[in-house]
């Protein structure tokens, strides 16, 4: 193997430890977007109840009805707290939106680099060692940490694009629906391609 590959290689390592250090830290932002999502999914879904309990009560048969304006007034209260968490949900699907963005910039940095490197033969590129993987290794790694955040953030979009307060049943069952998304997003692509390569902090 030519000693000229090393310094394309040292270059090329440097980019990837650059990448897969901002991925890391996008990632501490993806995951806390996460768990303030399903907060407020799962504010969202007892208000769908609250609101669900109050459209049965016959207000005409109680103590409160000498005053005909309540149940109008608590339903338009009850809306207005419905659109805040929706308004809130539409902020943290932008958040994750930034996140599933960057690392696409960053991603592409890597691939851009890459293609920059003609004198890099392809026997460098695919050799490893057992504590250094190959850079074909590391480049696949980042393209499923891209497609895995594509992938969540869809879900998220999707699942949050039929939220509406007025179907307060579905409402009512998104801790449940949201639930399935965390499943898929617990799937450890990121944290294992990080684990995989801690040795480029040491390096």
């Amino acid at each position: 193997m030519a000693s000229d590959d090393l310094p394309l290689l040292h270059t090329l390592h440097c980019s990837l430890q650059k990448c897969f250090r901002a991925l890391q830290e996008q990632h501490e932002t993806w995951k806390n977007t996460l768990a303030a999502c399903t907060s407020l999914l799962g504010s969202l879904s007892n208000l769908a109840e609250q609101m669900l309990a109050s459209q049965k009560v016959a207000f005409a048969n109680t103590p409160l009805q000498d005053f005909p304006c309540l149940p109008e007034r608590l339903r338009y209260r009850q809306q207005c707290a419905a659109e805040a968490l929706l308004e809130e949900l539409e902020g943290k699907l932008l958040e994750l939106q930034k996140v599933r963005d960057a690392a696409g910039v960053h991603v592409a940095s890597v691939f851009q680099h890459c293609d920059q490197q003609e004198g890099l033969c392809q026997e460098r590129a695919f050799q490893r060692s057992v504590l250094c993987p190959s850079l074909a290794d590391m480049l696949e790694w980042l393209l499923d940490m891209e497609g895995f955040y594509h992938s969540i953030y869809l879900e998220v979009k999707l699942l949050l694009l039929q939220v509406t307060y007025e179907d307060l049943t579905k409402m009512q069952t998104l801790p449940q629906a949201w639930e399935q998304v965390l499943q898929h997003s617990l799937q450890n692509v990121v944290e294992d391609a990080l684990l995989k390569v801690s040795f480029l902090e040491a390096g």
